[in-house]
């Protein structure tokens, strides 16, 4: 019985590698959640939630938009727990399609990032009550951030991920910028460049993604 034309092998062997290096990336871009997922609903809580700590809290206690004093940290974190969630259910579908180390490596980082939130979270608590509030409020913001680039370091690292490790430097050093000028300013430059870094970095990782 004769074989189709389609079930012969290539008979050319640059062509063969070529048919492999497709297949490979097209079960690589299957098994790799959409990087807009992971990092626009990021960027998002950054530009909003920060956006509105300046609106609240600007430079030299400026109010630009009047509100309750608990507002900016509530709304902060409530963007960032839902972007968290949404991450979380992302990564979790793409975990269930890799199994092996690979798999625990995703669980391990992803329960570093919680665990990591929740020291720091319980540390600032405990520090920020004895400081006055545009120092506090710089604290909670500097320390959190630099921890968020510091964690997207690690990730591109473990991951050869060069856009994520990228984009942890950015983080990091808009962060250092942001703590320099003082607070108020500082929330205005992370809101900008860090939140809007985050969705310029899920857009350059699904355009690559995509090619």
């Amino acid at each position: 019985m004769e074989a189709n034309q389609d079930e012969l092998p290539p008979g050319d062997p640059a062509e063969s590698l070529r048919m492999i290096a497709r297949e490979r990336a097209a079960t690589g871009r299957r098994l790799t959640p959409d990087p807009r997922l992971l990092l626009w609903p990021w960027g998002l809580a950054w530009l909003i939630g920060f956006g509105v700590y300046f609106l609240r809290f600007g430079p030299d206690e400026r109010v630009y938009v009047d509100m309750p004093a608990f507002l900016p940290l509530t709304l902060l974190l409530c963007l960032i727990t839902l972007a968290g969630v949404i991450t979380g259910v992302v990564g979790a579908r793409a975990g269930r399609l890799i199994t092996g180390p690979t798999s625990r490596q995703g669980a391990m980082y992803g329960f570093t990032w919680s665990v990591a939130f929740c020291g720091m979270a319980v540390l600032l608590s405990r520090v920020s009550s004895v400081l006055p509030v545009p120092s506090a409020n710089l604290l909670w913001a500097g320390a959190m951030v630099a921890l968020t680039g510091a964690l997207h370091m690690a990730g591109g690292a473990m991951w050869n991920d060069r856009i994520v490790y990228v984009l942890g430097v950015s983080i990091s050093v808009v962060n250092v910028v942001g703590i320099i000028i003082g607070p108020g300013w500082h929330a205005l430059i992370v809101a900008v460049f860090g939140g809007g870094g985050m969705l310029v970095a899920g857009l350059v990782s699904w355009l690559r993604m995509a090619r």
